[in-house]
């Protein structure tokens, strides 16, 4: 497959992001996940040419065959899909950071299987704001609780918060999800956890997100393409 686009996408992404930002007053950094989710080591030796060292996916079995190997090993992974507690012992030594934790008890699985490994896991707190059935997530008014639990554990650090907002093209609405999370995260600096990282956004809707305060997007198809192309 040919990623020669990637630059001249990458950019566009860049320009966007500034754009947005200085349209709603935000100057943190941005970091561009590249998603590689149904690509092939091709996609990870391009990111990283154009200068991507954060890269992204959503299962941990298609992302150890990525990471596994010497081009893998260069980049910082971010697991970003829904992580099953049979397979949180795949995860030390290998993610960069955990964007999906969302229950007590895989917090507390990973927790262990990261003290095996004398690690440190990184991680975010996946919260399902707009109470989708299909999506996991915690529920925001679990969110607080379950962040001070997972805060507590010796062998992760959490550094923050991830949501995805519906599919639709409706802004409203993935506005709502967007600043929902900044203002649960805010109501949190004020309980006294500061959770600086704000994972949301995705290829159809990252320009909505930075408006609202990311410093996290997570793309796929806006940098490689279509995964049917």
């Amino acid at each position: 497959m040919d990623f020669g686009a990637l630059p001249e996408r990458l950019a566009h992404v860049r320009v966007e992001i500034a754009r947005r930002q200085a349209a709603a007053g935000w100057s943190h950094p941005v970091t561009i996940v590249a998603v590689t989710k149904g690509f092939g080591l091709e996609a990870v030796e391009a990111a990283l040419a154009a200068g991507l060292t954060d890269l992204g996916e959503n299962r941990v079995q298609e992302a150890v065959a990525k990471i596994d190997t010497p081009v893998g090993r260069r980049a910082t992974w971010h697991l970003i899909g829904h992580l099953q507690r049979n397979k949180a012992k795949d995860v030390p030594g290998r993610f960069g950071l955990v964007h999906s934790l969302d229950s007590a008890a895989l917090a507390e699985e990973l927790d262990r299987r990261a003290a095996t490994h004398g690690a440190t896991v990184r991680a975010l707190l996946q919260v399902n704001v707009a109470g989708e059935t299909q999506k996991s997530g915690c529920a925001p008014a679990e969110a607080a609780g379950l962040a001070k639990r997972v805060a507590g554990l010796p062998h992760l650090a959490l550094e923050g918060l991830m949501t995805i907002a519906p599919l639709t093209d409706d802004e409203a609405a993935q506005r709502r999800t967007f600043r929902g999370l900044r203002e649960l995260r805010d109501a949190l600096k004020e309980d006294g956890l500061w959770l600086p990282t704000l994972s949301m956004g995705m290829s159809g809707d990252y320009g909505v997100a930075i408006e609202e305060g990311a410093t996290v997007i997570r793309v796929g198809t806006a940098l490689f393409g279509s995964r049917t192309a």
